[in-house]
């Protein structure tokens, strides 16, 4: 589905809000209605072709006695859920009286399937439609999402002539509609966007590049696929196509379980349904409900390949309060006995969880297999330098880098999400490096490489075409260096921090000792150096060359030495503004300046 296509769904969804819940929701609210409203709609459009005989069958199974209907219903319906009430959508377009329609459209929803009836629950659904029914409005609502004018559904509507007449709605397309107006819905209360959904363009390049460098060690075989930010699906939609694809080319056969947590209840909600709506019965109920970070929905399990869009710059604090306060966790995710420490913890500061999700990830490595386990994963530029050494940011950097997990980084255009212009940035990550991979991390900025949209989409003014994605996925294959792509030493991104200190002296100018005869420092000359690995011969020549001859009698606690990993794409990138030559500036002085004179001279004949 093109982008128009996906406009006109979104202008229309958002005009049976402002046509039928304008006076009774605030648009803040519409959200409540519409969002459920679509999933309804499209279940609903599916088991259309069967119902009669999913009817037929529930009325066998009645005259049978049999309690327990489930699986039969639903292999009638020839789906992963079902319908058994007497009506279709469509049915409730017209009722006597409001009373009559309430009855009727709850004993439609009671007809779903267990699974479905979750769905619901986690929008809340059924607490909207008293309020419909008093202002008179659950029928027309009911009445937009039927019209023939519109397909919510993951199957094309054709012309008599067997033409394409409405386009097919995709999983990942609705996630994007579903996007838009969750957008649209938050900023006509001045609300918060939430986390930012993931576009089409930026999940096909990290389909790429989590698939394309191992395509040729596909076998025959099962894989998983997991995403601990699942939000609507998309990303797992997206993933799970692309390894059949890739398969399908290399004519292996391989089958796939999706995994995923969302603490989102609408967004679980839709990743529920758009599984269900793929015949994936066993699928959805892979994908748990709450936060990934207090309450892991799958503890030692580990998968294959793992996907996220994690959010970022947004609270922990309640997950970390859950799991017993930042200083009492020990989560053997976050804190782990390495580089000598019991208790090696990475935790960041509370006001931004986004690199855990990346070290839920590394925990859910697969070691034992021939491909490992590979990770690729949105972040914004924190996760690239915040936190000194030795704090939970620079730790978890340390593990990452030290393991030789890190292959690549790739900097992203801004503007590329629907809900932020920040910069952000792909982190590739894999257990089971290639040969000329193994000890290095490559860098590629990405940020020139875009198309304009003709139209923005939220925040979002640019894209990736399927050859920007080919040129980026090239210059990550080919691990060669160019303007666009560096490589370098896994310790090119470590660094000692000293603390240098300075004796205090008396008013007669003898240092001061302590009673074992130790200078005492002076704490306002005590000072920090961060010192690079790269540095020749390191701490000893630093302090030599560049601290000893400006303070002869300093000396380093050692027992403050700390150990810090950053990575600086503007280190590596950046441009300086090319200055204009002295003798073009003269010019243009001198040209000012006759201009000015003319335009003196002008006004004052004038007078």
């Amino acid at each position: 589905m093109n982008n128009q296509s996906h406009n006109q769904i979104v202008s229309f969804i958002w005009s049976i809000a402002d046509d039928c819940l304008r006076d009774v929701y605030v648009r803040g609210k519409y959200r409540d209605v519409i969002l459920p409203m679509m999933v309804i709609r499209r279940l609903d459009a599916v088991l259309e072709d069967t119902k009669d005989e999913v009817l037929q069958m529930k009325e066998t199974l009645d005259k049978q006695g049999i309690a327990n209907q489930n699986a039969a219903l639903c292999n009638t319906a020839k789906q992963s859920f079902c319908n058994c009430s007497p009506f279709k959508l469509k049915d409730l377009t017209s009722r006597s009286t409001q009373q009559k329609l309430k009855a009727d459209f709850i004993t439609y929803l009671d007809g779903f399937s267990p699974n479905v009836q979750e769905i619901l629950e986690k929008f809340k659904f059924r607490n909207q439609i008293d309020t419909m029914i008093d202002a008179d409005i659950l029928g027309a609502v009911i009445e937009k999402f039927v019209s023939p004018t519109i397909n919510l559904t993951p199957f094309p509507v054709l012309n008599d002539v067997g033409e394409v007449k409405l386009p097919a709605l995709d999983n990942h397309t609705m996630g994007t509609v579903f996007e838009e107006l969750i957008r649209r819905f938050n900023e006509e209360n001045n609300e918060e966007a939430g986390e930012h959904f993931t576009p089409r363009d930026v999940v096909e390049l990290m389909a790429d590049l989590i698939f394309t460098p191992i395509a040729n060690q596909i076998t025959d075989n099962t894989y998983s696929i997991y995403d601990g930010a699942s939000g609507t699906g998309g990303m797992l939609t997206v993933s799970q196509d692309r390894l059949l694809s890739l398969a399908a080319k290399k004519n292996k056969q391989v089958s796939m379980h999706l995994f995923g947590q969302e603490i989102n209840p609408e967004t679980y909600a839709i990743t529920k349904a758009d599984m269900l709506l793929k015949g994936e019965g066993t699928e959805a109920d892979n994908i748990a409900y709450g936060s990934t970070l207090a309450a892991d929905g799958f503890p030692g399990k580990d998968f294959d390949f793992m996907l996220s869009n994690p959010p970022y710059g947004k609270s922990w604090k309640t997950d970390a309060d859950k799991m017993g306060g930042k200083k009492g966790i020990l989560d053997t995710r976050f804190a782990i006995p390495f580089a000598d420490d019991a208790k090696f913890s990475m935790l960041p500061r509370v006001s931004d969880g986004q690199l855990l999700f990346l070290l839920n990830n590394v925990s859910k490595m697969k070691e034992t297999t021939e491909l490992g386990s590979r990770i690729v994963e949105v972040h914004n530029g924190s996760s690239l330098f915040t936190g000194d050494a030795g704090g939970g940011e620079s730790n978890a950097r340390r593990y990452m880098i030290e393991r030789d997990l890190v292959e690549a980084i790739i900097a992203l255009p801004n503007n590329m999400f629907y809900n932020t212009g920040i910069g952000t940035f792909i982190w590739i990550l894999s257990n089971k490096k290639n040969k000329k991979r193994q000890g290095k991390i490559q860098l590629i900025d990405a940020t020139n490489l875009k198309q304009p949209l003709r139209k923005n989409l939220g925040n979002k003014n640019c894209e990736f075409t399927p050859e920007i994605r080919q040129q980026i996925l090239g210059m990550y294959l080919n691990m060669t260096e160019n303007k666009y792509s560096k490589i370098f030493d896994n310790d090119e991104f470590g660094y000692w921090k000293i603390t240098v200190q300075q004796p205090k002296f008396d008013s007669h100018g003898k240092p001061i000792t302590d009673k074992k005869g130790n200078l005492v420092p002076d704490k306002e000359l005590t000072d920090t150096e961060q010192i690079p690995f790269k540095y020749e011969n390191g701490i000893k020549a630093f302090f030599k060359k560049e601290i000893l001859p400006f303070a002869p009698d300093a000396w380093i606690d050692t027992n403050k030495t700390q150990i810090g990993y950053e990575l600086s794409f503007t280190k590596y990138f950046y441009k300086p503004v090319q200055l204009r030559p002295l003798a073009e500036i003269v010019a243009d002085l001198k040209a000012l300046e006759q201009e000015t004179k003319g335009l003196l001279n002008e006004i004052i004949n004038n007078d």
